[in-house]
C-alpha cells in the first residue's frame, strides 16, 4: 500500500501527516512575511532609480531563498536544527544561540497557527482535490495577513496568484462551478472598489488600498460570488471592533489607518470552512 492509499484510508494519519506539513509550510512562510515587504521596496527603489535616468544601487542578492536566515542582531546563520517549527523555539528559550536576543513570539505562532489550521482543514475536506486547494488557500491568506498587520501592503505576488488558483482549482466545479468563480472574482473586485471612490468621492481621501479589491476578488475566485455578502459582512464587523481595540489600546483617534486585508482573509477562511451552515442558520432565523 503507497503513501497516497494509506493516507486516503486513514483520516488520522492524513490529518497529522498534513499538521505536520503545515507547520513546516509556517515556517517558509514566516520568511516570506518578513522578506516580500523588503523585496518590494528594492523593487520600487530599482524602478524610482531607472524613472530618473539612474542605475539602482548595487544590492547584494535577497530573494525568499537567499541570504539564508540569520539573527538580525548578531548575525548567526540559523541551521536546520534550529529550524524545526516550534520545537526549536521551546528549546532554545525564545532566544538566539549565540547572542541570547530575543526570538519575537510570532515565528512559532505562525507555525503553530498554520498547522492548526491545515490538520482542521484535512479534518473538514478529507482526502481529495478540495484539500490541496483549500490549503493553498489558507497559507497563502496566513502570509496575506501577516503582511498586511506589519505593512498594510498585499503584495500582487500572493494576491493575483491566490486568484488565479481559485479560478484554475473551480475549472472541474472543486468548490463551486467555474462560471460562479468568473463572477465572484469580477463581483469581489468592483464591489469595493465602488467602495473605494464612493468613500474617495464623499471623505476626499482613499478609505482603502487597491490590494484589498484583490484579496476579494481572489476570495470571489474561490468561493463565488454567492459567498461574497457573507465575508464582506464577517471582516466588516471583526474589522470595526478590532480596530476601534487596536486604536483605543495604541490611544490614538479612531480615524487612525488599519489593515482591513486581514479581516477579509479571516472572513475567506470563515466562508469556505462554514459559509453554507452560516448561511443557512442565518436563513432560517429570516423566516
Amino acid at each position: 500500500m503507497d503513501l497516497l492509499t494509506t493516507l486516503q484510508a486513514s483520516p488520522t494519519l492524513l490529518i497529522s501527516v498534513v499538521t505536520l506539513l503545515g507547520m513546516l509550510v509556517g515556517s517558509f512562510l514566516n520568511v516570506a512575511i518578513h522578506r516580500m515587504p523588503i523585496m518590494l521596496e528594492r523593487a520600487w527603489q530599482a524602478e524610482c532609480a531607472y524613472a530618473r535616468g539612474e542605475e539602482p544601487a548595487p544590492q547584494n542578492k535577497y530573494n525568499l531563498v537567499v541570504p539564508r536566515s540569520a539573527c538580525p542582531q548578531c548575525g548567526h546563520k540559523i541551521s536546520a536544527g534550529e529550524n524545526i517549527p516550534v520545537v526549536s523555539y521551546l528549546l532554545l528559550g525564545g532566544k538566539c544561540k549565540q547572542c541570547k536576543t530575543p526570538i519575537s513570539a510570532r515565528y512559532p505562532l505562525v507555525e503553530a497557527l498554520t498547522g492548526v489550521l491545515s490538520g482542521y482543514i484535512a479534518f473538514h475536506f478529507g482526502y481529495g482535490p478540495q484539500l490541496i486547494g483549500a490549503l493553498f488557500f489558507c497559507w497563502i491568506l496566513v502570509a496575506l495577513t501577516f503582511i498586511d498587520f506589519d505593512t498594510q501592503l498585499l503584495p500582487d505576488d500572493l494576491t493575483l496568484p491566490l486568484l488565479w488558483l481559485g479560478l484554475a482549482f473551480n475549472i472541474s466545479g472543486s468548490f463551486v462551478s467555474l462560471s460562479h468563480a468568473v463572477i465572484g472574482a469580477m463581483a469581489g473586485y468592483l464591489i469595493l472598489w465602488s467602495v473605494y471612490w464612493l468613500f474617495k468621492l464623499i471623505r476626499g481621501k482613499e478609505g482603502m488600498g487597491y490590494g484589498d479589491f484583490k484579496l476579494l476578488a481572489a476570495i470571489g475566485a474561490w468561493l463565488g460570488w454567492q459567498a461574497l455578502p457573507l465575508v464582506i459582512l464577517l471582516s466588516s464587523v471583526v474589522g470595526v471592533i478590532a480596530g476601534i481595540i487596536i486604536n483605543i489600546r495604541a490611544k490614538h483617534g479612531l480615524s487612525s489607518p488599519f489593515a482591513f486585508g486581514p479581516y477579509l482573509a479571516i472572513a475567506g477562511m470563515i466562508a469556505m470552512l462554514w459559509g453554507p451552515v452560516l448561511t443557512a442558520m442565518y436563513l432560517g432565523q429570516a423566516q
